[in-house]
């Protein structure tokens, strides 16, 4: 695991990465709405692309993982999870938001989460190991920006407001 620093985050990227908390305590959910494409100029990288595509998603929700382990905040809910299977689930959900070829064939998010009571701290501490794990892997805080923004209408369905 890279060393990380302290990350600053925004009001958007707080809430944003409270969804992903939620994504990973579920395993992820289908997208319920298609996405718009992204402009892509000979100049500006997709978001996908930002991300480091498939194989850079795979590195961030690797490190997630690890400072999920580390997090006393929230790993005792992680116990008895498949760790390939969420793996492999969140790469795929954030490959698909991000506007990649990915496809999440995961549970909606209302239904994987109903029973599990998210507090906003649980969320928040998700979302800033998140943030921690995409600068670990060089993402510029824009791109940060822009997948925790594609993350944010999840937000009731993971906290069942």
């Amino acid at each position: 695991m890279r060393h990380h620093t302290t990350p600053r985050i925004t009001a958007l990227a707080r809430r944003v990465l409270m969804l992903l908390a939620g994504l990973a305590l579920a395993g992820c959910q289908v997208l319920s709405t298609p996405l718009a494409t992204e402009p892509n100029s000979n100049t500006e990288p997709t978001l996908y692309q930002q991300l480091g595509e498939r194989a850079g998603l795979a590195e961030i929700v690797e490190d997630l993982l690890y400072l999920i382990v580390d997090d006393k905040r929230i790993n005792h809910q992680f116990k008895g999870i498949n760790v390939a299977q969420f793996h492999r689930h969140l790469t795929d959900q954030l490959c698909q938001l991000s506007g990649g070829p990915c496809t999440y064939s995961g549970r909606p998010m209302r239904k994987a989460h109903a029973d599990m009571a998210i507090t906003e701290t649980q969320f928040n501490a998700l979302a800033e190991n998140l943030i921690l794990a995409m600068e670990q892997n060089g993402i510029s805080t824009g791109a940060q920006n822009r997948l925790l923004k594609r993350l944010i209408p999840m937000h009731p369905d993971i906290r069942n407001l």
